[in-house]
């Protein structure tokens, strides 16, 4: 699973065999442009326990070689927590800014969208150590795109599996067989269901750090697993390259990181020195380390003892049987089982959920906070809190869920995946309960309209038209902060002139659905912030009137209509 680091680490016979076919599974199966195995048909994960790809031997890089050098016996005493950085440490503990920064905001955004997976930018670091050594000692440019391709060997089924071109070489270069790219080592088949735009320079590029750190994030959270328990991380790591060694290799390394780490600059970081090949040994399927035992020493017998001419041996005293242990008496009565945490949840309590407001479309920036307790007030862990959105609204969860369900934490805490506000604006509420208990808590959001802050005429010919005649067409543009402002609402209005502007009953007008004239009407950006209006018929005695269009937020704009008289001429 890691780069070709100058080395060839080739899997067992056996291994290579059995990879082969479930990779191949695996390419055909996550091919660009096919439905990723992994969502089911109601867009939920199926559970990582689940006969997936990732589960069948080929896991994201189509069993590729990695380092299995170890972190080093001096590890780091948690300098500045992992947390205010930079700091000095033990060399190993070093990882590189742009890398370092990748995994963290690798985590911040899979905890935006799916908390209840609790990524640790601990384990994203240590996965990137044995695939790439931190993307080659952080060999990446300012962007985090690595300075040269890091792939893997071709996977031609030659001491690895065998899974040929599924990117016409985009990704590897490799027309023939795939390889394996980048510092997470995605094969292309793999990275054309779970890429990411990690950066978002709206690219998704295997080999930045920050889209595969992204990648490779979503792609440890797949299914239901919660991180935080060992259980669920194991499966996690096993699904990424199903080795034990792999395993113990990888969770070596995330321990070392949970000690302590600190940042050094971008390409000083220490590439892995350790064993140069991976030699499948006998009994070895997995291919991992093998070495040969050392014969065990034959064992020199003891001379028995001969006993004396004339003299008998003493007799050997049997042993004493061994008391017969009583048989356990059947319990007198059924024992209670013991309650699940969600049934020892007393109180839901808000956790410091801040003010949630979006405007119409948008992510809001915070997300519903709570925490379980039980009748002691102690925290409840792994009791499971439904987050529902309630009211009269299309304001659902990233995904498009209305109601979600996520477990608590060991604090007791749990937070719910970020809202994306719908097109209807005003208030809804959020609701968090436990199943089976009466614990409860509610958190109110609100849906502001999209606004414009300036709305500006796009022609500038004069708009000039005979009496019963229409004008040119009259197109407008709408931004927001320098930026265009779609699905804005827009109120146009022909206005009398003076300091105080009422709605004039005379000159140009537009109609209605009915066809009967207005002149006011109600309209909506496009999604590019450009507006056309409606025909405007020119009416009403000769002169100059003045339209003037109001947008969601305030911004005016004034545009003149002139009628001229309808000369004999024109009326011939």
């Amino acid at each position: 699973m890691a780069a070709q680091f100058g080395r060839r680490l080739y899997r067992g016979a056996a291994t290579t065999a059995v990879a082969a076919v479930a990779v191949a599974a695996l390419s055909a199966s996550q091919a660009p442009g096919a439905p990723s195995p992994l969502v089911a048909a109601d867009g939920e994960h199926p559970s990582a326990g689940s006969s997936t790809p990732a589960d069948q031997g080929g896991g994201v890089s189509g069993d590729s070689p990695y380092y299995t050098d170890l972190p080093p016996l001096n590890t780091p005493d948690k300098p500045g927590g992992s947390a205010n950085l930079p700091v000095t440490g033990p060399a190993e503990s070093g990882i590189p800014a742009s890398v370092l920064a990748a995994y963290k905001k690798a985590q911040d955004t899979v905890a935006g969208t799916d908390a209840g997976c609790r990524l640790p930018w601990q384990l994203l670091a240590a996965i990137g150590k044995v695939e790439s050594g931190q993307a080659r000692g952080g060999r990446v440019d300012a962007q985090g795109t690595t300075l040269s391709p890091i792939l893997g060997p071709a996977l031609d089924g030659n001491g690895f599996a065998l899974i040929k071109d599924t990117d016409n070489g985009a990704y590897d270069g490799d027309r023939t067989h795939d390889r394996a790219v980048g510092p997470m080592q995605f094969i292309p088949s793999t990275w054309a269901t779970w890429g990411q735009d990690g950066n978002g320079d709206g690219r998704k590029d295997p080999n930045n750090v920050y889209d595969a750190a992204l990648a490779a994030g979503r792609y440890l959270c797949a299914g239901d697993r919660d991180l935080s328990t060992a259980t669920d991380l194991d499966r996690a790591v096993l699904s990424y390259n199903h080795s034990d060694v792999y395993l113990r290799t990888v969770r070596s390394w995330f321990t070392y990181y949970n000690r302590g780490t600190h940042e050094v600059p971008d390409g000083t970081g220490v590439l892995p020195t350790g064993p140069t090949s991976r030699t499948p040994g006998p009994g070895r399927p997995d291919g991992g380390p093998s070495s040969t035992p050392a014969p065990s020493p034959t064992p020199t017998p003891s001379p028995s003892k001969t006993p004396k001419p004339g003299t008998s041996p003493k007799p050997t005293k049997p042993a004493e049987p061994s008391p017969q242990p009583s048989k356990p008496k059947p319990p007198t009565h059924t024992p209670t089982p013991a309650p699940t945490p969600s049934q020892q949840v007393a109180a839901l309590q808000n956790d410091g959920t801040g003010t949630l407001t979006a405007t119409a479309g948008d992510e809001f920036g915070g997300t519903v906070k709570v925490r379980a307790r039980d009748g002691l007030g102690k925290a409840v862990a792994k009791a499971k809190v439904t987050f529902t959105v309630v009211g009269d609204t299309d304001t659902a969860f990233v995904g498009g869920f209305k109601a979600v369900t996520l477990a608590t934490g060991a604090d007791g805490k749990v937070s719910s995946p970020v809202l994306r506000a719908g097109e209807k604006t005003g208030e809804f509420t959020v609701r968090a309960t436990v199943s089976g208990t009466s614990a409860a808590t509610t958190v109110k959001a609100t849906v502001t309209a999209r606004q414009a802050d300036a709305i500006t005429r796009t022609g500038t010919a004069e708009l000039t038209a005979v009496a019963g005649e229409t004008f040119d067409d009259i197109t407008v543009a709408a931004t927001y902060q320098g930026k265009a402002a779609g699905k804005v609402a827009v109120t146009a209005t022909m206005i009398t002139d003076g300091d105080d502007p009422a709605v004039n009953d005379k000159g140009p007008y537009c109609t209605d659905d009915d066809g009967n004239p207005v002149r006011t009407i109600e309209l909506t950006t496009a999604a590019d912030g450009s507006l056309k209006l409606p025909k405007f018929y020119a009416d009403g005695p000769a002169g100059t009137y003045k339209l003037r269009l109001t947008t969601e937020g305030g911004a005016t704009v004034t545009i003149d209509l002139t009628v001229e008289e309808r000369t004999a001429s024109a009326a011939s």
